[in-house]
């Protein structure tokens, strides 16, 4: 499985991005997605992640209420809808892939990773 993450650019603190995880191969409908973001010199952080059945979703409490992660299978496609964000949100965001992944949320739990799609906030 391959991932591409897009959608990331520079917005103000308060705005709105929504960022897109492609997956190409066979079976994606049976990967689990997480998103995760890093920012200069930190570790990943765990953001939210979606069942590879759609219907469970889990946040990091800092994005609770914030941000929303939905999954459209036709497309083959993650979403994660960031609102409200914060100059704290700045960071390079990834999208993870785990074969009939349900409720993971380390880094090191996933199969596969994409490149990161970068998210700058002002304030």
């Amino acid at each position: 499985v391959q991932l591409q993450a897009s959608g990331g650019g520079l917005v103000q603190a308060g705005g709105s991005l929504r960022l897109s995880c492609k997956l190409s191969g066979r079976t994606v409908h049976t990967y689990g997605v997480g998103w995760f973001r890093q920012a200069p010199g930190k570790k990943h952080e765990f953001v939210g992640r979606i069942s590879w059945t759609g219907d469970n979703t889990g946040y990091t409490k800092s994005v609770e209420g914030r941000f929303t992660i939905s999954r459209d299978n036709a497309q083959n496609t993650v979403y994660l809808q960031m609102n409200s964000l914060k100059p704290e949100d700045t960071a390079l965001y990834y999208c993870a892939a785990k074969l009939w992944g349900y409720a993971a949320t380390s880094w090191d739990d996933y199969d596969f990773w994409g490149l990161g799609t970068q998210v700058t906030v002002s304030s």
